[in-house]
């Protein structure tokens, strides 16, 4: 490459000076410059590498940021940042105080919208075009990118029925790479491949019949194809949808081959693509392991056991089950509100069905889980994965939330297993039948425990217990925090101070024993991995407040704000949660 374009692209607008003809040489450089980051800093790589021609097309025809550009989910949008001032601080990505792993509004004015969670990308371009029509900017063009997994979503549909009947100045581009995180499913995947291999026939078009100037399937690689194709599309006016195919993990030979490792596959060799190891012996398993393996056990012993993921097989580990029991696990798709009432109809016929749904996502669905679950007391096993802090995937993902939504909903138990034991026989324990519906929430990551596939015990609803005991205060824990305490209380002096007692169980909380700790303590401390607001250490508050008036509750948890991407380490350290943190809070008394 006789001069490297890459470096002297500082936005769009220098971007738009080079002449076609060299544009495929840049897509190479850009290429180049996300593999070399990610390789070393990690990230999300196949999808941005499957959309760099499209994101230089779209910046060179489009003008960004007066023209609005909304990407669904943003896994893709690494290259859009590049392009657009943030070159040089791209190594910083989903690092404490970098640039985020999505596009961000807080972050930069080519960031039109904030996304994070799947198929909002119309709806939001949409309301941008109609706010822009109103105004009477008639010439600002608003384009959504949206994936074929994506586009599957009851969101996604609700945007394209609505933007259908405007004359909206929108343009929808289906990235269409047969594939999310895991392969693409449903019945949408089998159109969409009818489409592209011309065995549908073209007045069957289902966008077209939605009133949108359909255009395509073209090849979302080809750059003099796609400019001028979006030209041609720039002129026309109402909704227009262009549907071009692409390869996620386009120019890494690896990552193409192994699309679903390489949607965001850890530090990597940039010449080979070879995935680096990590020392991984004698480390305890990951909790989402310890979930998929247990359900297969439990599968084999119980028949009427049924496993739902909504597009997260291999995120959940519910993949175990669908290789070995296929015809009793369900991947629908990102559908959350889908996949919580299918898990209710189920249940309906005796069926015993785990819907494993990660914390951040479950939000998706939660009239479902209120009105089709929790109100006809439906015992649904709700597994909810990456609860808590998530690390480089920041604000987007936090799980931090669900125990504040979840512990207002009645008929609903609220189980946060302290270990992957303890995870292990809750699962046991409510698929023997449970009386209500249970939602059992557990972090990202490793766990504690490596020998943990030991005998199933029944566990006892409602119940907590003391793991260490003190004389003056008690620290009440929910979930894999206490282990932050135990790690605590075992390097502070004056531990003799304090008894740490662990509720597993948020809802029905154990008052019992909560009276005896009031009638026996001077102080109380709680602790959790989500919102103090709502959340399980307001809940003992609220109790104390009321019946025990001289005691003091302080809360420690998540503040009332967004906790931005870093290591979990990180951002427990900025919530005052970590290790360090509680030993320095402990010696203080």
């Amino acid at each position: 490459m006789a001069a490297k374009l890459l470096s002297n692209i500082l936005s769009p607008t220098d971007l738009r000076k080079l002449p076609v003809e060299q544009l495929p040489a840049l897509a190479q450089e850009l290429r180049e410059f996300i593999i070399d980051i990610v390789s070393t800093k990690e990230g999300h790589l196949g999808a941005s590498l499957g959309v760099v021609e499209l994101t230089i097309a779209l910046h060179y025809v489009f003008n960004t940021p007066d023209d609005q550009l909304v990407w669904d989910v943003g896994h893709q949008a690494y290259g859009h940042k590049i392009l657009t001032e943030r070159a040089a601080v791209f190594h910083t990505n989903r690092q404490l105080g970098g640039i985020s792993g999505f596009p961000n509004r807080n972050e930069s004015i080519y960031d039109t919208f904030g996304v994070g969670h799947s198929s909002t990308a119309i709806s939001a371009a949409l309301g941008m075009a109609i706010a822009s029509q109103l105004k009477g900017e008639t010439k600002k063009q608003h384009i959504a990118v949206v994936g074929d997994a994506s586009i599957a979503s009851g969101m996604a549909f609700e945007g394209l029925n609505h933007a259908g009947v405007t004359d909206a100045n929108l343009l929808v581009i289906l990235n269409d790479n047969a594939i999310g995180i895991d392969p693409s499913v449903g019945a949408l995947k089998a159109y969409l491949t009818s489409v592209k291999d011309g065995s549908n026939p073209r007045d069957n078009n289902m966008i077209r019949s939605l009133n949108f100037d359909y255009s395509g399937p073209i090849d979302g690689h080809d750059i003099p194809l796609l400019i001028k194709e979006l030209i041609r599309l720039k002129d026309k006016k109402g909704p227009k949808f262009l549907h071009i195919t692409t390869t996620k993990g386009k120019g890494l030979e690896q990552a193409e081959k192994d699309q679903v490792r390489y949607h965001a596959p850890g530090k990597f060799d940039k010449t080979t693509g070879e995935i680096l190891p990590r020392p991984e012996e004698n480390l305890p398993p990951k909790f989402q392991d310890v979930f998929g393996l247990t359900l297969v056990e439990l599968a084999h012993q119980n028949e009427r056991i049924i496993g739902i993921t909504p597009a997260m097989p291999t995120g959940s580990s519910l993949k175990f089950m669908m290789d070995e029991i296929p015809d009793r696990a369900f991947d629908v798709g990102i559908a959350e509100q889908h996949a919580v009432t299918l898990a209710a109809g189920m249940t309906t016929q005796g069926m015993v069905v785990f819907c494993n749904i990660y914390s951040t996502f479950l939000q998706r669905a939660y009239d479902q889980v209120i009105h089709d679950v929790a109100l006809q007391n439906l015992p649904v096993i709700f597994c909810l994965d990456r609860a808590g802090l998530v690390g480089e995937d920041g604000a987007t993902h936090q799980g931090v939330f669900d125990i504040a939504y979840l512990n207002c909903i009645p008929n609903l138990i609220l189980f946060a297993p302290i270990n992957e034991i303890e995870l292990r026989n809750g699962m046991y324990t409510a698929q023997l039948g449970l009386d209500h519906p249970i939602a059992i929430r557990y972090p990202r990551g490793r766990g504690y425990v490596q020998n943990w596939q030991l005998p199933f015990e029944k566990i006892e609803i409602g119940k907590a217990r003391r793991l260490s005991k003190g004389r003056k205060i008690a620290i009440l824990s929910t979930g894999t925090i206490g282990n932050n305490v135990q790690q605590a209380l075992e390097q502070t002096e004056n531990r003799d101070l304090f008894s740490h007692y662990h509720f597993p169980f948020i809802k029905p909380l154990d008052i019992a024993t909560l009276e005896a700790i009031c009638n026996s303590y001077e102080q109380l401390i709680t602790i959790e991995d989500g919102s103090v607001l709502g959340g399980f250490g307001s809940t003992i508050a609220a109790y104390v407040s009321a019946h025990y008036t001289r005691l003091s509750v302080k809360i420690l948890g998540i503040p009332d704000e967004f906790i931005e991407h870093g290591t979990v380490i990180e951002q427990q350290k900025k919530c005052k949660i970590d290790v360090n943190s509680l030993i320095t809070l402990f010696s203080s008394y």
